[in-house]
């Protein structure tokens, strides 16, 4: 279990890397998509983006390998090897734990830039689901990390001030989010790094 500040009133938690080890699913997805319209993309672009809606990530490599990529056909492409990959999906520990230990102690949200339906599956996955009564993604209409908004309709809807919110994180993006709408964050990287070391 994760320590949170005092005076904590309510849990926000990504989905992608934060409660759930699904980045190399998420990269294998993207790279066999991309590799499909000649692009060899690299895990560090991916994970550089974590967070981030699928179709922000389609505008973005269209930038830097100038292409002209649709990001609707790019995300029913990805969106589908993901789904055919979401099974594989565990838990990041020591994040769960956190979620289970404060279930029915303190309002919880999921804040994800993934879309419902992919978001809902790796929460089913891990046996999540039926933590969060509140779970925002990229297919509701809220302006994504690393814009506060997203954040901030969470507390919003759990009716708590979103200065007592607390973040769990593990994306640039959503740390960023996070601190624009003055919640105090967890960097899920280092917890999994210091386990590494």
């Amino acid at each position: 279990m994760l320590p949170i500040p005092p005076g904590t009133a309510a849990l926000l938690f990504d989905c992608d890397g934060t409660l759930a080890d699904t980045m190399a699913l998420h990269h294998a997805a993207w790279h066999e998509t991309l590799l499909e319209h000649g692009i060899d993309c690299p895990r560090s672009f991916i994970d550089t983006h974590a967070g981030v809606p699928t179709h922000g990530i389609v505008a973005e490599v269209n930038q830097r390998w100038g292409t002209q990529l649709d990001g609707d056909v790019i995300t029913e492409e990805k969106e589908g090897r993901f789904a055919a990959l979401v099974h594989r999906a565990v838990p990041v520990e020591e994040v769960l734990a956190t979620a289970h230990a404060y279930h029915g102690k303190l309002p919880m949200a999921v804040v994800s830039g993934g879309t419902r339906d992919m978001v809902h599956a790796t929460l089913e996955a891990i046996e999540a689901i039926g933590l969060f009564p509140v779970i925002i993604t990229a297919s509701d209409p809220v302006a994504p990390k690393p814009s506060p908004d997203v954040f901030l309709e969470a507390a919003r809807r759990l009716g708590v001030d979103a200065g007592k919110c607390h973040v769990f994180e593990d994306g640039d993006p959503g740390i960023v989010a996070a601190e624009r709408a003055g919640m105090t964050f967890t960097d899920v990287r280092l917890v999994v790094e210091a386990r590494a070391s």
